[in-house]
């Protein structure tokens, strides 16, 4: 099994929960367990939100801060404004967390709101909306991702060569690549990803898969290239 192989493979079974090694009772125990945790864990971010604890905004700011980085990097493709706009979002946290309501992730919330922002700056800028600034192409400029903790992408990442992977997920549309990110970097279920993106369920899942099939050749195309070279 070539490299290019083992990609698609290993994503699909991330993505479709193909192979499991535990029995459907015991997944659904722990599947009831972890949603009773994220619904207590939203609650009581809820709570905090609306009387402004500041304690909470810096829990909130260091948990999620690297995460929200590299999303918004992703996005804009610019690490001066993705910085910006990272400011602004926390800004817009403290300003309007009254209506974050607990019934959807944390998560969810805030990366709906800092895809808002980059649409808005966009508009400023002539550009309709994200979805205009994807298709019109202009998205080629370098930039970094923050490093964090280890994803399960990540650890895709590591099975030839991070270099390799992340050069190749760069290459791909921006909207199949905002996709990609949201779904193994951040770990969102396909219907968390449609909150976000404010897309249909239907429309998420053809950017999944057609980011999915656009990675395989460029990822085959770039580990040839390395093994000619070598």
């Amino acid at each position: 099994m070539d490299f290019a192989e083992k990609v698609e493979k290993l994503v699909a079974a991330s993505v479709f929960r193909r192979e499991l090694s535990v029995s459907e009772h015991d997944m659904s125990t722990a599947a009831l367990q972890l949603a009773e945790q994220i619904r207590r864990e939203n609650a009581l971010v809820a709570a905090g939100l609306k009387r402004q604890d500041p304690e909470l905004l810096d829990e909130l700011i260091l948990q999620y801060q690297h995460r929200l980085l590299r999303y918004l990097l992703y996005l804009t493709g610019n690490r001066e404004m993705a910085e910006d706009l990272f400011q602004e979002t926390w800004m817009r946290v403290l300003m309007r967390g009254s209506q974050f309501n607990g019934n959807s992730r944390f998560d969810t919330w805030l990366f709906a709101i800092a895809r808002n922002l980059v649409t808005d700056l966009r508009r400023r800028r002539s550009m309709a909306s994200l979805e205009e600034i994807f298709e019109s192409g202009d998205d080629d400029r370098a930039f970094e991702v923050p490093s964090q903790e280890k994803s399960p992408f990540d650890h895709l990442l590591t099975l030839e060569s991070e270099q390799l992977i992340a050069e190749a997920l760069l290459d791909l549309d921006p909207l199949h690549r905002e996709v990609l990110a949201l779904r193994f970097q951040e770990e969102m279920s396909l219907e968390e990803i449609a909150r976000v993106t404010r897309a249909p369920l239907s429309t998420v899942k053809s950017r999944l898969y057609r980011g999915l099939a656009a990675l395989k050749p460029h990822v085959e195309a770039a580990h040839s290239s390395r093994r000619e070279s070598q």
